[in-house]
């Protein structure tokens, strides 16, 4: 395959016309003219434009996020799915109904209404794939050439749907604009979770709720949208939050390793000591039931967090620091950590971090007198060499 190094090049190949054809279907939507068809963005690229009047400004934090998603596509062969992309004519070109073509002057452009994000992602990756280009040549990296080329080559003819209304006005466009992005709902935080199976955490969790024997006491909601149905006692988020806060320390929203790019062995090595930690749980606690302080999410994500700095004081986490750990989970008293009306007054982070102050506090001042001293607290905290020698001599 010929290797390609950048857009111009790509198009500089294709047969020259005073006209880009777009093949399409032309019918009418909600009484406007529309075309619909897939375009490859090395065409897209050639026939669009942007209107400041219609469009808002790109924000740099969804451009990142939309930049990282196509980099799964490019680097991992990970399937991606895009809404398509709604384009304007105002007027522009004409309909070839016989042929089944639209036809615009090469000076003629559609304006965007919708999908201005997703265009710029792939322009910026093109770009800076561009660029790598032009380094790796100057450096003679062949291999490198033909993977950027290759990458480009992907980027260059992936499709997108489109659709373009054809007899709009600006000031329809603007209204479209509004409706396309105020009407919509996004979907709920338990069930947007769930269906995203690509970040560490998810598949962690999924994999956990699906095999972990504890989880056949501890019920985890995997259809509900909205929080949890009456019957079970986690949401499937909640279990996401536990186990970043186990693994972590920290609450979801400061999750450093929730990433796309992980092995296998990362996962099945956690999915054992979340298994193990779930099993504790339920060795240490009441038995699970809605109602109960202890099974709460605020009381949940605390004890995780606490737990999670006592099995990573040796450094790595220590499986057997963590059960040692746990083992004061039965002298805890849950009715005394919220004083009042805290426990519903409070806002949520408030009211975790108000709970993980006391569990740890409570660890600290009691564990020595609580918790038996057992060959689990030799394999918890081992000796150092220096203390050894010491107890030897």
């Amino acid at each position: 395959m010929d290797t390609i190094s950048s857009l111009s090049e790509l198009l500089a190949g294709q047969k020259t016309s005073s006209y880009i054809e777009l093949p399409g279907i032309a019918s009418r939507t909600f009484g406007q003219m529309t075309l619909t068809t897939t375009l490859p963005m090395s065409k897209l690229f050639s026939i669009y434009e942007v209107d400041l009047e219609v469009q808002r400004s790109l924000v740099p934090q969804n451009l990142s996020k939309l930049i990282d998603y196509i980099m799964l596509y490019l680097e991992h062969q990970q399937g991606i799915y895009f809404p398509g992309i709604i384009l304007s004519a105002r007027g522009a070109g004409e309909y070839d109904a016989e042929n089944k073509v639209y036809r615009l002057q090469a000076i003629e452009k559609l304006y965007v209404v919708d999908g201005q994000h997703r265009l710029v992602a792939f322009r910026r990756l093109m770009e800076t794939l561009q660029s790598n280009m032009t380094r790796a040549k100057d450096r003679r990296e062949y291999d490198r050439m033909e993977e950027i080329s290759d990458k480009l080559s992907k980027l260059y003819m992936f499709p997108m749907s489109t659709m373009i209304y054809l007899d709009i006005n600006a000031r329809q466009e603007r209204q479209l604009f509004s409706d396309i992005n105020k009407l919509p709902r996004k979907i709920g935080g338990n069930l947007a979770v769930l269906r995203e199976q690509r970040r560490f955490y998810h598949v962690l969790a999924t994999q956990i709720a699906e095999t972990a024997p504890a989880m056949k006491q501890i019920s985890v909601d995997m259809f509900t949208e909205r929080g949890k149905g009456p019957e079970f006692l986690f949401s499937y988020h909640l279990l996401v939050e536990i186990l970043v806060g186990l693994f972590e320390g920290r609450l979801k929203s400061a999750a450093r390793n929730n990433g796309y790019y992980f092995q296998e062995k990362d996962v099945d090595d956690l999915q054992k000591l979340a298994s193990f930690y779930f099993d504790t749980m339920l060795r240490y606690l009441p038995e699970p039931q809605r109602g109960e302080l202890c099974w709460t999410e605020n009381m949940q994500i605390a004890m995780a967090m606490v737990f999670h700095g006592e099995a990573t004081k040796t450094g790595s986490f220590n499986r057997y620091a963590l059960e040692y750990a746990m083992k004061i989970l039965p002298h805890i008293d849950w009715n005394a950590i919220f004083v009042g009306d805290e426990k519903d007054r409070l806002p949520r982070r408030s009211r975790i971090m108000k709970a993980y102050q006391y569990i740890k506090d409570f660890y600290q001042e009691h564990n020595l007198f609580l918790i038996r001293e057992d060959e689990l607290m030799e394999k918890a905290f081992p000796p150092t060499d220096e203390k050894s020698k010491e107890d030897a001599i």
